[in-house]
């Protein structure tokens, strides 16, 4: 499910990339073409600062995966209570992993999509 969910988002990412080469190269005029770049590189912006917001998400998460591995090792519980701290904890990170993974993902396709509008702007 977790490589489905990597497909999926490469393949989105994927198609907006398309959509916004097809349509600066299909506008003829320069004005058309340099507004309709502007508007990508803000709703890319917007996402960019989203994802990296994610990252700052994902640094918590972490922080609290280390603090809950400590606290289960200093309380000394039961072993099933261990044992199903230790599975929470794990699929925690493994969530934590995916997301951070995605939001690559996504930087990198917004990365591109930066360089291509860049390039229509500043192309005559």
């Amino acid at each position: 499910m977790k490589f489905l969910s990597y497909v999926y988002r490469f393949a989105s990412n994927f198609l907006f990339l398309i959509m916004v080469y097809y349509s600066l190269n299909f506008l003829d005029k320069y004005n058309q073409r340099a507004i309709v770049a502007i508007m990508v590189l803000i709703y890319s912006a917007m996402r960019a600062a989203s994802a990296l917001r994610s990252f700052y998400f994902f640094q918590r998460i972490e922080r609290l995966e280390g603090e809950t591995r400590r606290l289960a090792a200093a309380a000394g519980e039961g072993h099933s209570a261990a044992s199903q701290r230790k599975l929470v904890v794990n699929e925690v990170s493994s969530l934590r992993q995916a997301g951070e993974m995605k939001a690559y993902i996504d930087l990198l396709f917004l990365a591109l999509i930066v360089l291509l509008c860049v390039s229509k702007i500043v192309t005559n």
